[in-house]
């Protein structure tokens, strides 16, 4: 065996046994950095069958909690291992492994919380290909969208999305620039009764009635997406609808509506998200006002949940192998039916980085970035706005494996 394809092996082995993860856009455009193995062995890859990205993030951090208290720490940020690859040119799959989440099968699924994707996909053709497995709901937006470990913070309601879920997806482009995409998945990773308990009630109506949930019959999720690329790529969409069977004749309806202006130095995108929860899915109105209405026997969920995400972010390269990261958040939340409870939330994020690149063929990134949440309540409402603050200086590294 010569030494390049001892090294070569040694490389392999390695990669499989650490981590990456991308999202439903698959990471982004990678195709310009060097893997590792065509770095140690200085040979080309032939084919595509077979790709391993590892990701990985740690930084030093300083934060005050909404107690105003100060902590100081090293703290893994990331740990993913992505498999994925073209077996012919129709066949194709996809590996990803979270090992910073829990290894137990949930109850609907019988997939691992750290799986968040083993799917299998197949091109039909150039304009249609299915995808079915443990896939990735096709929601719209670019913050969802986007690789997690290029996430400093997510919006409330992104980091709330359940977006990993047993299914299949359908995509169907009627011309190159253009995508349709339908999907058709489990509402949760987990049964009815790990969800929302057992003998759990909904406030209904003005908050004086209540009655006993009953899971649906069919609890699935059903969602369709339109993925548009215009100007040469330099201005892009994604949007999505879509609704989810919580209970019975209950459903959680959501709009995504991102836009993307794309340039050689400059990408800036837009999200809007709209979900209308007939039963609080998200469950963070549940969890903040389920005091006010004390249950006997089981948890208490809201009925006629509104919630309303305005995200915008901005990368700039303004020098050779430095970029500038801004984004914005602005959420509200509100429980439509209860007077005290309407439009009772609402939460700011603010987050900004200055990022640098040492090695050009490398997607290996050192920053310092700062981040502030900031939420508010409602006058009579009962709960006390609060703050937090975070600085960080670290390191964010897609490894390009193999």
């Amino acid at each position: 065996m010569t030494r390049k394809t001892l090294l070569c092996c040694c490389l392999l082995a390695l990669s499989v046994s650490m981590n990456a993860q991308d999202n439903h856009g698959y990471g982004g455009d990678d195709g310009h950095f060097k893997s590792l193995a065509e770095e140690v062995t200085k040979l080309k890859k032939s084919n595509d069958m077979f790709n391993v990205y590892l990701n990985t993030a740690a930084s030093a951090q300083v934060e005050t909690d909404n107690e105003h208290e100060w902590s100081t720490g090293f703290k893994n940020k990331h740990l993913r291992l992505e498999i994925k690859g073209n077996l012919t040119d129709k066949l194709y799959y996809r590996f990803c492994y979270r090992m910073t989440n829990s290894n137990v099968a949930r109850s609907e699924d019988n997939f691992a919380r750290s799986t968040d994707v083993v799917m299998i996909g197949y091109r039909f053709s150039d304009k249609l290909s299915v995808e079915a497995g443990k896939i990735f709901q096709p929601f719209g937006g670019y913050e969802v969208d986007e690789n997690p470990i290029y996430i400093y913070e997510y919006s409330d309601l992104t980091g709330g999305l359940e977006c990993y879920l047993g299914g299949v997806v359908v995509n169907y482009k009627p011309v190159p620039t253009q995508e349709i995409v339908v999907g058709v998945t489990n509402a949760h990773n987990d049964k009815f009764a790990d969800v929302y308990g057992d003998n759990s009630l909904a406030i209904e109506g003005d908050g004086t009635q209540n009655r006993i949930l009953e899971k649906t019959r069919i609890p699935l999720g059903y969602s369709l997406g339109w993925n548009g690329s215009f100007l040469n790529n330099r201005l892009l969409t994604r949007w999505s609808w879509g609704i989810e069977g919580e209970a019975r004749h209950k459903y959680s309806r959501m709009l995504i509506l991102g836009q993307k202006l794309n340039l050689d130095r400059l990408q800036w995108y837009f999200d809007y998200m709209y979900q209308n929860d007939g039963l609080d899915r998200f469950g963070l109105a549940s969890r903040e006002v389920r005091d006010f209405f004390p249950a006997v026997g089981g948890e208490v969920w809201m009925s006629d949940v509104h919630y309303t995400s305005f995200i915008t972010k901005l990368n700039w390269q303004f020098a050779p192998q430095w970029n500038l990261m801004l984004k914005g958040m602005y959420e509200t939340a509100s429980v439509t039916k209860v007077d005290r409870f309407k439009d009772f939330r609402k939460s700011y994020g603010y987050v900004g980085s200055v990022e640098y690149y040492p090695v050009k063929s490398q997607d290996f990134r050192v920053f310092l970035a700062y981040v502030g949440r900031k939420v508010t309540y409602k006058d009579g409402v009962g709960l006390d706005k609060y703050n937090t603050n975070r600085i960080e200086l670290g390191f964010k590294y897609r490894i390009k494996a193999y």
